[in-house]
């Protein structure tokens, strides 16, 4: 004796399709968004460094280097 087949669901009349999200799914990006943006639109107390590049230095060397 063969089992029956699966009957389908009853499709909805519009072609519309449902996504629940859960709540911080949405809350996180927005979040992430708005501390992003309160960084770059205030960006506080910040100052130049006074003292020698050490990258400028550290990349002078190399160069030296691979001239000799």
């Amino acid at each position: 004796m063969p089992a029956p087949a699966p009957t389908r669901t009853h499709r909805p009349d519009s072609d519309t399709i449902e996504v629940r999200l859960p709540w911080w799914a949405v809350a996180l990006p927005a979040l992430a968004f708005a501390a992003l943006l309160l960084l770059i639109s205030a960006p506080g107390q910040a100052h130049a460094a006074t003292g020698a590049p050490a990258l400028g230095r550290l990349l002078g060397q190399v160069l030296r280097l691979l001239a000799a």
